[in-house]
């Protein structure tokens, strides 16, 4: 049976801090391909220390990026991983006993991903395992979605034991401007969509997802760092609702302006 070849992927933007070890524990795969989106930092010397496929592309979003790193890629199977996920030996050696010994079986393999936040790792909760699908055919998946792209796959895929380790947030400061920006996507997608906004969801959604992850699925265990998890998590649900009721205002205001022009 010929070796399965992996070309992985990494996507970045200004992560000097992080790139380095990303980079160490994915030189294993047959190329490395990286799309940067105009770092200003160090991150793209860095990594032409480690692979001369060093790309640059203005950022479009989630999905096209992600789908244009894709279209790069050589063969048969893509590792796709962002500049703060890393890839533990564990982690490797059961990949590659997967794609040489059972490589004709799946079409794509999950993850598990392990959190560091806020000087802890997250055991418990919505974090973990929080499985992605980053280990696919090329053929066989297409990223759709936003402003959390995710792999549509065509075929069967194995969930994986051994963890990706995933360093978030650099601080809550840096957590906050990111949820401001997601929800800010979230709730256009949400209006395009046609999802319909109640009160009620604006009060029990975020409620809901604090329940959740905090008591049913634990993240009391996690201490402090699970107990602001769960509430940002919350937090999150309700302002992409809240913006989604905003932005429905802003253009309710502005067909009511145009009307009264005419």
């Amino acid at each position: 049976m010929a070796k399965a070849r992996v070309s992985a992927c990494v996507m970045t933007f200004n992560n000097e801090d992080l790139i380095r070890d990303c980079m160490e524990n994915v030189k294993w795969a047959d190329e490395v391909i990286v799309v940067d989106s105009y770092s200003t930092d160090k991150t793209v010397d860095i990594c032409r220390k480690y692979t001369d496929r060093v790309y640059q592309r203005k950022w479009p979003g989630f999905q096209d990026q992600s789908n244009y790193i894709a279209s790069l890629a050589k063969y048969e199977w893509i590792l796709f991983t962002d500049a703060d996920e890393i890839i533990t030996p564990e982690l490797y050696e059961e990949i590659q006993s997967h794609l040489n010994n059972n490589s004709n079986s799946w079409d794509g393999f999950y993850f598990p991903r392990r959190t560091h936040y806020l000087g802890e790792w997250i055991n418990h909760g919505e974090w973990y395992p929080a499985y992605d699908l980053l280990l696919y055919k090329k053929d066989k998946g297409t990223w759709v979605k936003e402003p959390h792209a995710t792999l549509e796959l065509n075929g069967k895929a194995k969930y994986l034991k051994n963890d990706c380790l995933h360093y978030t947030y650099r601080n809550l400061s840096h957590q906050l401007e990111t949820i401001d920006n997601y929800t800010d996507m979230s709730a256009v997608e949400m209006d395009k969509e046609g999802v319909g906004f109640l009160t009620f969801q604006l009060i029990f959604r975020p409620l809901f997802r604090f329940i959740k992850g905090y008591f049913f699925k634990r993240g009391f265990l996690d201490g402090v760092p699970g107990l602001v998890a769960a509430t940002t998590t919350s937090f999150y649900v309700f302002m992409k609702y809240a913006k989604l009721w905003e932005l429905r205002i802003k253009n309710k205001t502005h067909i009511d302006t145009n009307k009264h022009e005419r």
